[in-house]
């Protein structure tokens, strides 16, 4: 007799749709502007108080005394130098939390894709790496209900 191949279930998922758009990463994003908005408002506030400075320094160049100048831009020189580590350690900061979240968010993703595999009983779920997926075997929005009622 004849050996007839099983028939495969392939499912596809959109995993950067998934993580860009599940509930989770909302939250994770929420978190990140709560853990970082108040240094993220100090960069800003350093940022008005160096224009307001030069702008000082501008307008009142002429009429102010040498040493008062001097005084002037030496603190303006060093809440530049202030700004541009503080700017660098904020990003440094927030990317490393960032890539943290991120990492979370995927076990999460991938938990959610495995666990609608194995209902459903696929034997391989393709992702980006697809070079064609027809929508019959797109489980994204799937994936994405399933993340929802988490």
């Amino acid at each position: 007799g004849h050996v007839h191949a099983a028939e495969l279930k392939i499912g596809y998922v959109n995993a950067a749709k998934v993580i860009d758009q599940a509930p989770q990463g909302e939250v994770a994003l929420k978190k990140l502007e709560a853990e970082f908005g108040a240094r993220d408002k100090e960069l800003v506030a350093t940022q008005n108080k160096i224009k307001q400075i030069e702008g000082d320094l501008e307008k009142n160049a002429l009429m102010m005394k040498e040493s008062d100048r001097r005084t002037k831009e030496r603190d303006l020189l060093l809440l530049k130098r202030d700004l541009k580590r503080a700017t660098q350690e904020f990003r440094e900061d927030y990317n490393q939390r960032r890539n943290e979240e991120l990492a979370v968010l995927q076990k999460i993703v991938y938990k959610a894709i495995v666990e609608i595999a194995k209902q459903e009983k696929y034997d391989l779920i393709m992702h980006e790496g697809a070079v064609y997926a027809s929508d019959t075997i797109d489980i994204t929005d799937k994936v994405l209900k399933t993340l929802g009622k988490q």
